[in-house]
């Protein structure tokens, strides 16, 4: 016999368990436009929209940073990556996605290789670099629908306790600002920078220093350093 619904109780007891609940990720803003939203929508996932100071997702206190390969390699070249991963230092667990792996090489973009010279080796580098150095694991995705589905499956796995957190953008002291500003130009490294901030002692006199001053500091560096800088 079919049950009937008594329509005097209390809406709350209409509730599902909460067992039954939809898993919950948060995702920064900008993120809003990403096909991989929409995918997490279609796997019952909500999707709380925030603007995070640190990584473009938090599943279960576990930062994720996720970037095309498009996006890796040129935040790659503008230091802008370093400085994330700097960030998300401040969780416990973090993850770098890399998507895209179906549709583009990672290390054979001739085209790009040839407008940005960056050798693939110095992408495979860069890549060791990001789990020796930061200590941050990367998971290579197919497209945009496998990366959700590797959050799906970190949403559902049992939240440790751990205090829920909200990372700030870590605050660099002058010397720290003017040395990273320097380090995105191409061949300037920790190294350099830290040479010419040395000898001239800020950044206006780096840039108002000839040619030839340049060249004496720190070699055939300066050709490219003083070309981007005219």
């Amino acid at each position: 016999m079919r049950e009937i619904i008594n329509i005097f109780k209390k809406e709350t007891e209409f509730h599902e368990n909460p067992e039954q609940e939809k898993l919950r990720i948060v995702a920064d803003n900008r993120e809003k436009n990403s096909l991989v939203i929409s995918e997490l929508v279609s796997h019952n996932i909500q999707v709380n929209f925030e603007q995070l100071e640190v990584a473009d997702f938090l599943v279960n206190n576990i930062a994720i940073e996720r970037k095309t390969i498009q996006d890796f390699l040129s935040s790659m070249v503008s230091k802008r990556l370093s400085e994330q991963l700097m960030n998300m230092q401040q969780y416990e667990s973090r993850l770098l996605i890399i998507e895209g792996i179906e549709n583009q090489e990672l290390y054979n973009d001739k085209e790009y290789e040839k407008e940005n010279g960056m050798n693939p080796n110095a992408i495979r580098g860069f890549i060791l670099n990001i789990i020796l150095k930061y200590q941050v694991p990367i998971i290579f995705t197919k497209n945009y629908a496998d990366t959700a589905k590797f959050l799906v499956v970190l949403a559902k796995k049992p939240k440790e306790d751990s205090e829920n957190l909200r990372a700030k953008r870590i605050t660099r002291n002058a010397e720290e600002q003017k040395q990273f500003i320097l380090e995105g130009f191409p061949g300037i490294g920790a190294k350099t920078a830290k040479k010419l901030l040395k000898e001239y002692g800020s950044i206006k006199s780096i840039i108002n220093a000839g040619a030839e001053e340049l060249n004496h500091s720190i070699g055939k560096k300066s050709e490219s350093f003083k070309q981007l800088l005219d």
